[in-house]
């Protein structure tokens, strides 16, 4: 038979789960603190760049200084920003990306000043976007956001039919989208409408693993409740660790040369990271806590 002290140290997490909830806890109301603050600032929760402000952007094809770009026609060109494009195997620069609130137009004759030449289908492209329908898209894509989350937790409910499981489930899940739209903001990333996609398909990511564990802890009898838990722990770990190095990979070939996919993986590897806190202390914390208080009664 094992001695008290051997079982003192395998059932370690007996004792200190509780504890460990307060470290997610924290997090989410500093979460909840921080986008209350950033809202009053920015009356939205989220930078947004020219494809939900509307807008121009400008491709520059060829070898041009991005820094001294921006900083002389900062004041000529609304809300610039720049961003340098690489050929991905010589990681040569092959285009300068610039968005503007200003008109194509207007934005088109300060370019042809800076770079004294005129500017063609050759040497750039450009896209405009009006601010009413980029505004009208951005509308649209925070319903389906709103939608997306309200369909899947009505499925959580309906799967386990008990509502703390069900809204630990669901209190981790929005934990990982607030928690990762935070880190967004303070990284000072502008959104496109990629952006607010990769969110909706970090719900799918958060929930896949709180929906392992809560079905191994609820639905299976087998062993006691840390080893059910260990079992959902070594699954689920693998399955997001898996997802998050191939993602990573993915974001280090994609970075220099694709704006769109860089901002997707680079949402979804910051919410996968805070989905393996979210899962393994959050949600493991509140269904330990329940079963151990449905056992007593």
């Amino acid at each position: 038979m094992e001695s008290e002290t051997e079982q003192r140290k395998k059932h370690w997490h007996d004792k200190y789960y509780k504890l460990f909830l307060l470290v997610p806890l924290v997090l989410l109301l500093f979460s909840l603190i921080y986008m209350g603050i950033f809202y009053s600032k920015n009356n939205d929760f989220i930078y947004k760049d020219i494809s939900l402000t509307g807008g121009t952007s400008v491709t520059l094809y060829g070898q041009i200084d991005k820094l001294d770009l921006e900083q002389t026609l900062s004041e000529k060109l609304e809300d610039i920003s720049t961003r340098e494009i690489y050929d991905l195997i010589t990681r040569e620069q092959i285009a300068v990306i610039v968005e503007t609130k200003t008109e194509s137009g207007e934005a088109e004759k300060i370019l042809e000043e800076y770079l004294g030449y005129e500017l063609d289908e050759d040497n750039s492209s450009f896209e405009f976007t009006g601010s009413a329908l980029s505004e009208s898209f951005y509308r649209q894509l925070l319903i389906a956001i709103l939608f997306a989350f309200l369909f899947m937790a009505i499925v959580i409910f309906i799967i386990f039919r008990t509502a703390i499981p069900s809204a630990a489930v669901i209190i981790s899940a929005f934990a990982d989208i607030l928690m990762t739209l935070v880190l967004v903001n303070f990284l000072g990333i502008k959104l496109s409408s990629a952006g607010i996609v990769a969110f909706l398909m970090l719900i799918g990511y958060s929930v896949d693993t709180d929906i392992l564990l809560t079905t191994r802890i609820l639905k299976r009898h087998e062993g006691s409740i840390n080893q059910r838990i260990f079992g959902a722990f070594k699954t689920g770990i693998t399955m997001v660790l898996t997802s998050l190095v191939a993602i990573i990979l993915a974001l280090i070939i994609v970075k220099s040369f694709s704006i769109i996919l860089t901002q997707i993986f680079t949402i979804l590897a910051i919410g996968l990271s805070f989905d393996i806190l979210n899962t393994w202390i959050t949600n493991v914390s509140i269904l330990k806590w329940y079963v151990e208080r449905k056992n007593e009664n």
